[in-house]
């Protein structure tokens, strides 16, 4: 589904969604596909049914949006992990 669509579905609701399709480009993250796991009436609801998914599968993109959210501007976040050498 495309952000349009979910807005249209869903106004005015926090959402847990997931990019099934996306890329990176110029620094952003373009959900080219969007699955709606779930709906929620608040933001801490929503913000705890994400912790419990992304800590059982780190792998899924996950995010927490709200439909009052016109366009979808994803900044990218790079984690630096240091290496340890022994």
């Amino acid at each position: 589904m495309q952000w349009n669509e979910i807005r249209e579905r869903f106004p005015q609701q926090w959402l847990l969604i997931e990019a099934t399709e996306a890329h990176s480009a110029e620094g952003k993250r373009i959900l080219d596909d969007i699955a709606v796991v779930q709906f929620f009436p608040d933001w801490p609801s929503a913000w705890e049914e994400y912790k419990s998914l992304h800590h059982k599968d780190r792998q899924r993109e996950l995010y927490v949006l709200h439909t009052q959210r016109e366009h979808l501007e994803i900044g990218e976040i790079f984690m630096f992990s240091p290496r340890i050498v022994s």
